[in-house]
C-alpha cells in the first residue's frame, strides 16, 4: 500500500484496518447430526416416536425463557410475517423511537430456513429413523446495544440442535472504545469520515483480534437461553464458535469526498478493464509465476468480476470460489474489503486438529475462532495488494506517447508458410532422363550442407500494411470500447462476440454473415498488429493485452473528457 499512500499522501487523512462485519455461528457439535440426537435422546431417556411431543416441549421452554428479559423490561415482541424486511432497519427505527443507548432494543420473531430433525418410518427397515435435513422453523432476534460491541443482535433457532446466529460489527465496537478512550471521531453509517488521532484508533482497533471469542459469545448464548444448562443437564454440550464470514475492510480516509470522487472513476475504470483472473488470483493470495497474466491449467476454481449501483455510487467486486475482494465509496472514505467465506482457500501455519504437540505445517484455514489472527492477516494483505495495483492509474506517460503508435500505419507479419521446391529443370532442348529412385532423394551430404536442392523451404516472412487507428473517431471508439467490455477480461472475446456489438441489424443470409465475419476479422488483424491484443494460443480468442489496457483506458477516458477538465490538467 506504500506506493498507493505515497501518490495520494496529499489527499488522504489516514487509514483504517480492521473487521467490518463478522458473522458467528455457534453449533452444538454433539448434537448436530443423526447419531448425536440418537445419543441424546438415550440419555434423556426419550423414544423415538415421542420425540415430537419432546421437542415441542424444549421449544416452549426455549422460547419462553428467551422473551423473558424483553417482557420484563418492556421491549417490544414483534412478528416479522416476511423475509423481505430487513430485521436491522426495523430494530434501529425502534432504538431511535425509543432512545435505547445501551440496552436491548426489541426481539423480532421471524420463521426462517433451518437444518433440523425428523422422525421418519424407512419403508424398507419398516422402522423409525432420524433424518436431518432443511427445514423452516421459527428464530428469535435478539437487537440490543451491547457494551463491548456497541449495535449487534444475535439469533436462536428455537428447535433441535438449536444453532445460534452472531452478528457484529467492527466499526461500531471501535466506536465504543473511542468513547471509552475520549477521542472524538466522525462517522457515515458504518465507516469512520475523520479520527481524532488515526494511530491510537488503529491500535484500538488491533485490540480486537486479542478478544477471548469464546467467552464473549457463550456470555451471548446464554443471554439468548439461560435454560441451556437445566435443558441439557443429562446431555452436556456446549457451543463451538465459528466464523460463517468475516469482512475485513481497509477504509482510506479522503480529505473531502470532491477529491475522492475525482479519482474514483479513474480506478473503476481501470479495475474492470484491466483486472483479469490472474489479478485476482493474485490478490486473493494464490502463488502466480512472475509476469504471468494466465491462469494455471491446475486452477479448478471460478473467477468472476462485477459492478453493482448502489445509492452511495458504483461497487466493484471481484470473486474466487466464495470469497472475494471489492471496492466502494461511502462518503469521502475509499473502501477496500475483502470477504471470507470460505476459509479453505487460504493457509495458516499449525499442527493438525487435536495434535497440539506435532510438527506444525501451512494447512488449511479453520472455521473457528482459533484462527481469527490468520483471518485479519490474509484479509489484509489481499486490501493491500489491490490498492497497491490501484496505484497504477496515475500513470505519467503523455497521452501523445501513447496515442502517435497508434495514429500511424503498422505492419503485422504473415505467418511462415513452407513450400516445395522442385529441382531445376535441363533445358528444353536436351530431352530429360527419367530419375531414378536413387537420384529422387538428396544423399546425405546434400541434406546437411543445406544444398538448394532440397524438396521443402520457407518463404520469407511476408509483412501486411494495416491502417492507423483513430481513437476519436466513433468508428474505433465502438472497437475499442467493444474489445475492452468487462465480460471478456475472463474468457477472451471472439470474432462472433464483437459482430454481435459491432452490427445490431439482424443478419439477412450467409453471404452477408460471412461478410461482416471478414470485416470483424480484418479489425482484430488491425489490433493485433497495434499490439492491443493477443491471440489465445490454440483458440479463437483474443485478450487484450498490457499495452492495451493502458492505451484503451487513456484514451477512451480523454475521448469522453471535457475541454476545461483537460485544460485545467494541461496547465
Amino acid at each position: 500500500m506504500k506506493s498507493f499512500l505515497g501518490k495520494f499522501s496529499h489527499l488522504v487523512r489516514g487509514v483504517l484496518n480492521g473487521f467490518d462485519r463478522l458473522f458467528f455461528r455457534g453449533t452444538l457439535r454433539n448434537l448436530s447430526y443423526e447419531f448425536g440426537l440418537q445419543n441424546y435422546l438415550w440419555a434423556t431417556g426419550v423414544k423415538f416416536r415421542d420425540f415430537h411431543q419432546h421437542s415441542l416441549a424444549v421449544t416452549k421452554q426455549l422460547e419462553e425463557a428467551s422473551l423473558r428479559q424483553a417482557q420484563e423490561t418492556g421491549r417490544p415482541i414483534r412478528y416479522v410475517n416476511s423475509s423481505q424486511v430487513r430485521t436491522e432497519d426495523e430494530a434501529r427505527q425502534i432504538a431511535a423511537k425509543d432512545g435505547i443507548t445501551n440496552s436491548l432494543i426489541c426481539v423480532l420473531r421471524r420463521v426462517d430456513p433451518c437444518m433440523s430433525f425428523q422422525i421418519n418410518k424407512n419403508r424398507d427397515t419398516r422402522k423409525l429413523q432420524i433424518t436431518y435435513r432443511r427445514r423452516q422453523c421459527l428464530h428469535l432476534y435478539h437487537y440490543q446495544i451491547h457494551p463491548i460491541f456497541g449495535f449487534m443482535h444475535a439469533r436462536l433457532q428455537t428447535w433441535f440442535p438449536f444453532h445460534v446466529y452472531v452478528c457484529i460489527h467492527g466499526r461500531e465496537w471501535l466506536a465504543r472504545q473511542l468513547d471509552q478512550a475520549g477521542l472524538h471521531y466522525q462517522r457515515y453509517d458504518n465507516c469512520f469520515t475523520d479520527l481524532e488521532d488515526v494511530a491510537k484508533a488503529q491500535a484500538l482497533f488491533d485490540q480486537q483480534l486479542q478478544a477471548n471469542w469464546r467467552s464473549l459469545l457463550d456470555e451471548l448464548a446464554h443471554s439468548l437461553n439461560p435454560l441451556h444448562d437445566t435443558l441439557f443437564a443429562q446431555y452436556p454440550t456446549q457451543y463451538y464458535w465459528s466464523v460463517a464470514q468475516s469482512e475485513w475492510a481497509s477504509d482510506v480516509m479522503f480529505r473531502s469526498r470532491a477529491d475522492l470522487q475525482a479519482l474514483y472513476a479513474r480506478w473503476l475504470r481501470y479495475a474492470i478493464t484491466t483486472y483479469g483472473p490472474a489479478d485476482v488470483l493474485r490478490f486473493l493470495g494464490r502463488k502466480l509465476p512472475e509476469g504471468s497474466t494466465n491462469v494455471p491449467a491446475r486452477f479448478s476454481g471460478t473467477v468472476e468480476s462485477g459492478l453493482k449501483a448502489r445509492a452511495e455510487g458504483v461497487r466493484i467486486k471481484h470473486w474466487l470460489n466464495h470469497n472475494s475482494i471489492k471496492l466502494y465509496d461511502k462518503s469521502s472514505v475509499l473502501r477496500c474489503e475483502c470477504t471470507i467465506n470460505d476459509p479453505k482457500d487460504f493457509r495458516v501455519f499449525r499442527t493438525k486438529e487435536g495434535d497440539t504437540s506435532g510438527e506444525k505445517a501451512w494447512l488449511p484455514m479453520r472455521y473457528g475462532t482459533a484462527d481469527m489472527h490468520r483471518r485479519a492477516v490474509v484479509s489484509q494483505a489481499a486490501d493491500e495488494r489491490y490498492l497497491e495495483a490501484l496505484a497504477a492509474v496515475s500513470d505519467a506517460t503523455p497521452l501523445r506517447e501513447l496515442a502517435e503508435p497508434l495514429c500511424r500505419p503498422a505492419v503485422a507479419p504473415r505467418k511462415t508458410r513452407p513450400t516445395t521446391t522442385a529441382p531445376a529443370q535441363a533445358p528444353a532442348a536436351e530431352p530429360t532422363k527419367p530419375m531414378t529412385t536413387a537420384a529422387a532423394s538428396p544423399s546425405a551430404e546434400e541434406t546437411s550442407s543445406g544444398d538448394s536442392t532440397s524438396p521443402t523451404v520457407d518463404k520469407p516472412s511476408k509483412r501486411r500494411r494495416v491502417r492507423a487507428l483513430n481513437p476519436f473517431a466513433t468508428e474505433d471508439a465502438t472497437l475499442l470500447d467493444a474489445v475492452s467490455r468487462p465480460e471478456f477480461l475472463i474468457n477472451g472475446l471472439r470474432n462472433r462476440d464483437l459482430r454481435g456489438l459491432l452490427y445490431t441489424s439482424a443478419v439477412k443470409d450467409k453471404v452477408e454473415e460471412r461478410r461482416r465475419s471478414a470485416a470483424v476479422g480484418r479489425k482484430l488483424r488491425m489490433l493485433r498488429a497495434h499490439g492491443l491484443i493477443q491471440k489465445v494460443p490454440q483458440a479463437h480468442r483474443y485478450v487484450v493485452s498490457d499495452k492495451g489496457r493502458t492505451s484503451i483506458t487513456a484514451l477512451l477516458a480523454a475521448r469522453n473528457a471535457n475541454a476545461d477538465l483537460l485544460t485545467t490538467n494541461a496547465a
